[in-house]
């Protein structure tokens, strides 16, 4: 489990590719203290598992599946990514419940700067906008970021300066992708209120329903 408070930023010292898989080296400082092989390591928000080790850098396997559904197969040589480890027991619990297992991909579609902060627009695919609200917590690259808008075709958030500043988001650029994970609440009542359509019949969640089963 992450929080998508982001500890540092990255930077990709290897990247090797195969048909279906690949393998990933990130220089790193921050998130190397403490870990060890076998430890998970966010990477632009993908939950990936620690294979090798020294003092400045970490290697990781990316699966087929990951390439599919995450923007880590188009990382290149010297590429920044956002960097957290596994939320410890004992730490405290800053963003929100980020699980590292990526939904899909959105687009940058513009960045505007308001006072201090950048206004970003992700245009993103239908299967992620429903379970996006506004207010509600949304995961870019491995980033815990409050939804500020969101429409049909795309979402809004706004970045403030320290957010900026620690993650990769501000370096983007229109048009670039990024890795989207929803929260996983709005995931789980998605699946009961489906499962809850069957049991009815068809008919929907009901009021009557809803007294039966003690609500």
């Amino acid at each position: 489990m992450f929080t998508g408070i982001i500890e540092e930023r990255g930077r990709v010292k290897k990247v090797v590719s195969g048909a279906e898989w690949g393998q990933i080296v990130i220089e790193a400082s921050t998130v190397l203290e403490g870990s060890r092989i076998g430890d998970s390591i966010a990477v632009n928000g993908v939950c990936l598992t620690v294979t090798k080790m020294n003092s400045n850098s970490f290697a990781a396997d990316v699966m087929a599946e990951t390439m599919r559904r995450t923007n880590l197969g188009r990382l290149s040589l010297g590429d920044g990514v956002n960097l957290e480890r596994a939320m410890s027991a004992d730490g405290r619990f800053g963003g929100h419940i980020v699980s590292g297992h990526i939904d899909g991909t959105g687009v940058i579609e513009d960045m505007k700067r308001e006072g201090n902060a950048v206004w970003v627009t992700v245009e993103a695919p239908n299967d992620i906008l429903r379970l996006i609200i506004e207010k509600g917590s949304i995961t870019i690259d491995g980033i815990s970021l409050t939804v500020a808008a969101v429409d049909r075709t795309s979402f809004k958030v706004s970045v403030i300066p320290h957010t900026g500043e620690e993650t990769t988001l501000l370096y983007k650029k229109t048009g670039d992708m990024v890795n989207l994970e929803n929260d996983v609440v709005g995931k789980y009542i998605e699946k009961l209120m489906n499962e809850s359509k069957e049991e009815t019949d068809g008919g929907g969640l009901t009021l009557e329903f809803l007294k039966e089963n003690g609500f």
